[in-house]
């Protein structure tokens, strides 16, 4: 009998322990970020958020890792619907800012978002906007070339000097794979972003005197007669532009870490990338940007992890994105994924790589030293709130111009006119 009421006794007891974690269960927040990778970070996210989820037991964070081309073309569709996840990894920063929630009233310190995020915060606020808080960078990018060392050395080529133009790289670029019979000697990422530091620098203004886009001019004409030239005499390869249309992004990366590139026209993001599909199986360097005219720029940018109107847990969101973004959390984060720190505090006080690959460290250097030659055009450029339906237009018309499907002064008047009937209607909220 004694046995019986005590196994009853247990039942009980154990009931009401499922009870309550069944409670505990049902009582925690679900948040999603929607996430890309260039290499390692989506890894040392979740790393990071397991160990925020054991302090905050409550909060449950959700991490869906979606192709980049979801996050240009998909997102935005999603949330123009009203839907979306909580917090999303964006690089189109100032074009989404109309569906990013402004964090301020649920943080514990505004001040340090702005003492360490203020000069990249502008670039995540619309025009009218001057104190919101919708989220922080989680790498400041610059763009710029990766030059295969390996080849230059085999060939007997010397890389060009610090101030080499984009026409010495290109006679050193075929010459080394003429010599050792590589595929393509110029690759530059299909982007009106890449495009758009290499135009700068040929002299290309973007915009009127009073600020509004301007794209078609000298400058910008000179570096699009130059791509499809290169197209047409080999320089570099249609089948990487040519083998999309629109304004379908296409890397070149697994053709640089294969050896079928010399030169690499990309950027700062790769490095993380490189250095683990690449390795040391070549001397994959990074160079200064080559120079025009006008300048030796690249264009600075990035990711950041915004929060989202669609959420229906700010104050969740809030707790998330403040431990992300805390100093001693972000320092490790740059540092594992060997990104450009885009935190003031971090800046100036250095962040500890973790990296003993030397081509890595010379290439971080390397990109962090041409913040300093960034034009002040490619800084307005990427504050701009409609920079990416001018990096689409200009990426879409240069595109079909590259394959034959329109002439350059035609493709220059569709870039005009895209780019105003695009604006025009997003201002009418379409």
């Amino acid at each position: 009998m004694t046995i019986g009421i005590s196994l009853l006794r247990n039942a009980a007891l154990g009931a009401v322990a499922l009870g309550l974690l069944a409670s505990a269960a049902a009582a925690q927040t679900e948040v999603r970020i929607s996430w890309y990778n260039d290499g390692n970070e989506g890894e040392v996210l979740r790393d990071l958020l397991d160990r925020f989820e054991a302090q905050n037991s409550d909060i449950k964070v959700i991490v869906d890792t979606v192709a980049y081309k979801a996050i240009l073309e998909s997102l935005p569709v999603q949330l123009a619907a009203g839907e979306g996840p909580d917090m999303a990894r964006v690089t189109d920063l100032g074009g989404l800012a109309q569906h990013y929630l402004d964090l301020s009233p649920y943080l514990s310190d505004t001040a340090y978002w702005e003492e360490n995020f203020g000069p990249f915060l502008n670039w995540l606020r619309l025009p009218e906007d001057s104190g919101s808080i919708p989220g922080f960078m989680t790498q400041l990018t610059v763009t710029g070339p990766f030059a295969n060392k390996t080849l230059f050395d085999q060939a007997g080529v010397a890389l060009p000097g610090d101030s080499a133009t984009w026409d010495d790289w290109a006679v050193a670029a075929n010459q080394v794979a003429k010599k050792l019979d590589i595929p393509i000697p110029i690759a530059m990422d299909r982007s009106g972003h890449r495009f758009a530091g290499p135009a700068i620098s040929m002299g290309a203004k973007m915009f009127s005197a009073e600020g509004e886009p301007a794209v078609v001019d000298d400058g910008l004409k000179s570096m699009a007669e130059l791509i499809v030239n290169w197209h047409n005499d080999g320089t570099m390869a249609k089948e990487l532009w040519g083998s999309v249309s629109g304004t379908t992004y296409l890397g070149a990366n697994e053709d640089f870490a294969n050896a079928n590139v010399v030169l690499y026209m990309s950027g700062s993001w790769q490095i993380s990338q490189f250095a683990n599909t690449i390795g040391d199986a070549f001397d994959w360097w990074a160079v200064p940007n080559p120079c025009g005219p006008a300048a030796c720029t690249g264009m600075p940018g990035g990711a950041a992890l915004v929060a989202l109107k669609t959420t229906e847990q700010p104050e969740a969101v809030a707790k998330v994105m403040e431990y992300l973004s805390s100093t001693e959390v972000l320092n490790e984060f740059y540092g594992r994924t060997l990104f450009v720190p885009g935190h003031i505090g971090l800046s100036k006080s250095g962040v500890d790589f973790d990296t003993d690959n030397p081509l890595a460290k010379h290439a971080l250097e390397t990109f962090a030293g041409g913040v300093a030659n960034l034009s002040p055009v490619a800084f307005d450029l990427q504050g701009y709130v409609y920079n990416r339906v001018m990096f689409n237009a200009i990426i879409s018309r240069l595109g079909q111009a590259i394959v034959g499907e329109m002439t350059l002064d035609e493709a220059y008047g569709r870039i005009e006119k895209d780019i105003e009937q695009e604006i025009a209607e997003r201002k009418r909220g379409g």
